[in-house]
């Protein structure tokens, strides 16, 4: 699965969704992580309507399962409940991604919390992992 976190360094939780000009994305499993990419977001111009900013990331999310921010609005975090992506908010501006990722990993490989089970049987199935599923039935 594919957890986001919205950062300005690579290294922490350190962005607000809203705001967040890069959020790096990782691959997980209960055997490990790998960096996938860093989506950047330009906003040079000021723009009046902060709606309008959240609707590319919400899309540019939309394979991922959970993201970790430092906060979020109640907005941001339906549309995005609503596209199956769990909203997270990190314990602090400190907390670190490579962290929360071994946490994630061990976590994976014991009994997940309901949350976190709930968060990954939510995600919607790819068309082929549904073809599949059914040729193999």
């Amino acid at each position: 699965m594919k957890i986001a976190f919205t950062t300005s360094d690579g290294v922490h939780i350190n962005t607000h969704f809203g705001g967040s000009e890069r959020i790096d994305v990782y691959e997980i499993s209960d055997e490990g992580y790998q960096f996938v990419e860093s989506i950047k977001f330009n906003y040079e111009i000021q723009e009046e309507n902060n709606e309008s900013k959240l609707a590319p990331k919400i899309e540019a999310l939309a394979d991922c399962t959970i993201i970790y921010v430092v906060a979020i609005g109640g907005s941001a975090a339906a549309r995005l409940i609503k596209k199956g992506v769990t909203p997270v908010k990190a314990r602090s501006e400190e907390e670190e991604i490579s962290a929360m990722l071994a946490k994630l990993v061990k976590t994976l490989k014991g009994n997940p919390p309901p949350w976190l089970r709930k968060a990954l049987q939510q995600k919607p199935t790819k068309f082929a992992d549904e073809v599949e599923n059914q040729a193999t039935v």
